[in-house]
Order: C-alpha cells, then structure tokens, then sequence
C-alpha cells in the first residue's frame, strides 16, 4: 500500500531528526576528528622525510667508501709506476710515468677531498634527521593528546551513537528510495545539513525567507510534496506561531 503524502513527510520529519541528533554529536566532537586526521598525516610526512634522509646517508657512505677505495687504487698505481721508474730505458719513458704518477696523486686529492666533503654532509644530513625525529616525537604527543581526548568524547556518546544510526536505518527504510536519494542530496548541499524543515513564523526553518500565503496553506494540506523555492528544501509542515494572514488587521489612515 502506498504511503500518503504526510506519511511520507512524516518519515522524512523523522529521519531528519534523528541525523539532527548525530550532527549534535559530531558538533560535540568538534574539529577533533579532522585534527587527529591531520596530525596522522603529519607525522607520515615526517616518516617519510626521515626515511629519505637515511638513504641519502647511506649514499653518501658509499660515497666515501667508494673514494677510500679509490686512493688505495691510485695508492698501488703509484707503487706500480715507481717500480717501473727504476727501470725505464730512456728520458721519454721517464717522463711518462712521472705524469702517471703525478695523475694519480691528483686524483687521491680529489678523493680526499670528496670523503671530507662527504663527512661534513653527513654531519649536517645527521642534524637534519635529529631536528626532524625531535618534531616527529613533539607532535607524537600532541596526537596522542587529541586521540585521548577524542577517545574520551567518543566512549561519553557512544551508545547514544550506536543507538541513533540504529534507529536511522529503520527510519531510512520508511522513506521510499527517490525521496531517500533526494533527502540525501539535498541534506549534503545543506551547510546546517537540514533538509526537511517547518515553515516557521512564515518563513522556511532552512534559508528565512519568507513563504507566500497560499503556499503555507498548501503546505498544511499535506496533499503533496512542496520545496521551498529559494533553497530546495522540503517544507513538510507549519507551526502556527504567527497572526492568521486571514484576520482583518486595523490600518492606520493618514492624517
């Protein structure tokens, strides 16, 4: 059997009550969810950031091992050549293994050079990792802080939470799926997340603006579905808090 219009409004009333009740709660909670959210990024990014140090002191060591292996390199060239030199035949032959010699000498040079260079980045990448590890620990805390303190929030309201999405899902399923999937539209485009409100001293409980006369009378009628046209939210009845639009008022001529 289908429902009437005013079941219906009546289901939709009911549904929005009840997340009017969950919105309490997360207003309760506050930014703490979307804080603790950030702070877990946070500290990834600092993770991550330590991580990428790491490796680039573990390049940086082989770096130096790699020049030290060099100078031991050049070191037996050297040794090679002088030995050589005792042998030579001729001035030209000399002379060729004096700028041999003298090659490699520059060349342990530039490698000692390297390693030192490579220790006084490994000195401050080291400083970097400890500067950021002592961030990483200071906002620990704090997120550990906001987590208690969320924690705490959660655990007061939890069985009312519990209880009131339970409740939503059996009022969700008196809504037929179209009204349903415009409720849920309408509520997420909401800023105060209402989308289903009463005509409240002659305007709509969602954006104030006024409702005409007739259309407040339509509205009680309950015969059909009426949005408000300025917001698009479902006006599902009238409180009778204001003067009947009906009732002869008293004018004040003009003297």
């Amino acid at each position: 059997m289908e429902s009437t219009v005013s079941q219906k409004l009546e289901a939709l009333l009911e549904l929005q009550n009840i997340d009017n009740a969950l919105d309490a709660i997360k207003t309760i909670r506050g930014a703490l969810p979307e804080e603790v959210s950030d702070l877990e990024d946070e500290l990834a990014g600092y993770q991550t950031r330590i991580t990428k140090y790491e490796n680039e002191l573990k390049d940086i060591e082989v770096g130096i091992e790699n020049n030290r292996t060099s100078i031991k390199d050049s070191e037996k060239l050297i040794k090679k050549y002088e030995e050589q030199q005792m042998n030579v035949r001729n001035n030209r032959e000399y002379d060729a293994i004096t700028k041999e010699v003298e090659l490699q000498k520059l060349e342990i040079q530039i490698s000692e050079k390297r390693i030192k260079e490579g220790y006084a980045q490994i000195e401050r990448k080291q400083e970097e990792i400890d500067a950021t590890k002592a961030q990483l620990e200071e906002r620990k805390k704090d997120l550990d802080a906001k987590k208690k303190e969320l924690d705490q929030i959660t655990k007061e309201s939890s069985d009312e939470e519990q209880k009131l999405l339970s409740d939503r899902e059996k009022a969700a399923k008196r809504v037929e799926d179209r009204l349903l999937k415009g409720y849920e539209r309408i509520r997420g485009n909401a800023r105060n997340g209402l989308a289903v409100v009463t005509v409240k001293r002659g305007a709509c409980g969602g954006c104030f603006n006024l409702v005409p006369p007739q259309r407040r009378a339509d509205i009680r009628d309950h015969k059909k579905l009426i949005v408000c046209e300025h917001c698009g939210r479902i006006l599902a009845d009238v409180d009778d808090d204001i003067e009947d639009e009906n009732k002869p008022t008293r004018r004040v001529g003009r003297r």
